[in-house]
């Protein structure tokens, strides 16, 4: 089990202007950018920032994550986090990248956990 990147997530209904803001601030090019229409969302990655976007309407759902931590196996996770007390709020399912899982940790934070599609 390996933690690949934590990302830290940014909702916006503007993601243009966002991505310059954190190309800026970074100084790093968007390395990813990609539609989730099934959810409303465009989502793009600047360094260690998620950006996701979508109307106010759609974000609501999506703001109560707080982080989305990149893995090389969401399967080997699940099990940890169960066996430590770790509460799986959405079980593993297909995402455009790949696998991913909603979890709730005991100190009341809900992550994100995504494998990648391997190419």
């Amino acid at each position: 089990m390996k933690i690949l990147k934590t990302l830290c997530r940014i909702y916006t209904e503007d993601i243009e202007q966002s991505i310059l803001f954190y190309e800026k601030l970074t100084s790093l090019k968007c390395a990813s950018r990609f539609d989730y229409g099934e959810a409303g969302l465009e989502l793009a990655v600047v360094g260690d920032f998620l950006i996701i976007s979508g109307s106010e309407e759609t974000l609501r759902y999506f703001k109560g994550t707080d982080a989305t931590v990149l893995v090389d196996s969401v399967e080997q996770y699940r099990d940890f986090l169960i066996r430590n007390g770790a509460v799986i709020q959405e079980e593993i399912k297909h995402v455009p990248t790949g696998w991913n899982m909603l979890v709730w940790h005991k100190d009341n934070t809900v992550l994100e956990y995504v494998e990648h599609r391997k190419s």
